[in-house]
């Protein structure tokens, strides 16, 4: 086995998947995960997550995605959930106006409880539900455009586009957390010739640099 083996993966990204209930969160998980999808899936309490693996730059990257699991239902998604995210899926139901209309107020829970950097895309999932279609496309990309997130319609059912987004978000992210970690006079100093590898321990160590500085 070789040591590049041993030593697991170099990244540990958490994302969150955050919107209204029933606009398809844990199946576009599901999906993502496992290539699964259950139309009778129910809303359970607490928290669950999944992790998926993939390679960037040569780098094992893991993203443990957390899903709200029915807590959106009574509005009780914590600080805790969010604590350490640095990425989010905001998703709302292309057939749900009032899903689309709560992506505001839900991009201000994330960015108050959020303590770091975090990529974020609107998701604009079922579209395979163009029939009821009640969000049209160009409302999504110009809610995108005002908010400086990227955009993307899904579906969970027939698998369009779900693969495509999570690993935009796992990309945006590992640049984010590069360009943070190179830029940071911490790590400049330790920099060489070598290839530099950045392991879950210096994540840590950045976002509490960071958390420090911003509390004072």
């Amino acid at each position: 086995m070789d040591d590049d083996d041993e030593e697991g993966e170099d990244y540990l990204f958490k994302i969150v998947i955050i919107g209204d209930s029933a606009v398809g969160k844990s199946n576009l998980l599901s999906r993502y995960a496992r290539n699964e999808f259950n139309s009778h899936s129910k809303a359970t309490i607490g928290v669950e997550f999944q992790t998926q693996s993939l390679e960037i730059d040569g780098k094992e990257v893991k993203a443990q995605i957390w899903d709200t699991a029915g807590q959106e239902r009574f509005r009780a998604v914590t600080s805790a959930y969010y604590r350490g995210a640095v990425g989010a899926l905001i998703v709302y139901d292309i057939s749900r106006r009032t899903t689309f209309e709560s992506v505001s107020r839900w991009l201000q829970e994330l960015n108050t409880h959020s303590d770091t950097t975090v990529a974020k895309m609107l998701i604009g999932n079922k579209s395979d539900l163009e029939g009821i279609r009640d969000v049209p496309v160009e409302e999504g990309k110009a809610l995108a455009e005002e908010h400086g997130l990227f955009f993307m319609e899904t579906s969970a059912l027939d698998s369009t586009n779900v693969r495509i987004a999570f690993e935009n978000v796992i990309k945006e992210i590992y640049n984010n957390v590069s360009r943070k970690v190179l830029n940071s006079d911490s790590y400049k100093a330790a920099l060489s010739l070598d290839r530099v590898t950045l392991t879950k321990e210096d994540i840590n160590d950045v976002a509490a640099k960071e958390n420090n500085k911003s509390c004072c």
